[in-house]
C-alpha cells in the first residue's frame, strides 16, 4: 500500500480481540517507526512504555474506563523526558510535546500499516496512570494507545469528516 493510501485509512479503532496477541516482531517493527521519529537536535526524550502483562494492563486499564479500552492486549504510553528534551533558550519553550506528538504519529502509521488497531487516547486518569506505571517526577506521559488486533465482523467507517484542502490552505 502506498503511503497516501495509509494515511486515508487509518481510523481509530474501538473494538479489540482481546485473545488475539501481536507477534514480537510485528510489535518492534511498530515501536522501531517511533524511535526513527525525529526531534528537536535529535535529543531523542522518549520512552515507549509496551503494557502487556495482565497485572500491569490492569492497573493501567482502570485509568480509561471505555469498554473498548479494556479489551485491547496491549497498550502504549509515550512518555516523555523533560530533562532530556531540547529547550529553545530565548523563551524556554520545551520540545517535548512536539517531539512525542512526532514518534506517536509515526508509531500510529506503522500500526495501520501492520493492522494493528489503535486509539490516540487523551482523556485518561493521570493520577492512576502515574501511579500505576509510577512514574518519575521529570517524566510526562504524553499519549496512551490501546494496540490490538480489531475484533471480527468489525468495520471501519472510511468516512473522514476533513475540512476540503482549499478552506486550509493559505499562500503568501
Amino acid at each position: 500500500m502506498n503511503f497516501y493510501e495509509l494515511i486515508r485509512r487509518r481510523e481509530s479503532v474501538r473494538d479489540y480481540d482481546p485473545n488475539k496477541t501481536i507477534d514480537d516482531t510485528v510489535l518492534n517493527r511498530i515501536l522501531n517507526a517511533g524511535r526513527l521519529a525525529p526531534s528537536a537536535s535529535n535529543m531523542q526524550p522518549w520512552i515507549f512504555l509496551l503494557v502487556s502483562s495482565k497485572e500491569k494492563l490492569e492497573k493501567v486499564r482502570a485509568c480509561y474506563k471505555k469498554s473498548w479500552f479494556q479489551q485491547a492486549p496491549h497498550i502504549l504510553i509515550i512518555i516523555g523526558d523533560t530533562t532530556k528534551s531540547w529547550i529553545r533558550s530565548y523563551d524556554g519553550y520545551n520540545s517535548i510535546e512536539t517531539d512525542l506528538t512526532i514518534a506517536m504519529d509515526h508509531i500510529i502509521l506503522a500500526a495501520e500499516y501492520e493492522n494493528i488497531g489503535t486509539c490516540w487516547v487523551e482523556a485518561y486518569d493521570l493520577k492512576i496512570l502515574s501511579d500505576a506505571i509510577s512514574l518519575k517526577e521529570n517524566e510526562v506521559v504524553f499519549s496512551i494507545t490501546p494496540l490490538g488486533y480489531q475484533n471480527k465482523g468489525y468495520q471501519k467507517l472510511g468516512k473522514k469528516k476533513r475540512k476540503p484542502l482549499e478552506e486550509i490552505i493559505k499562500i503568501i
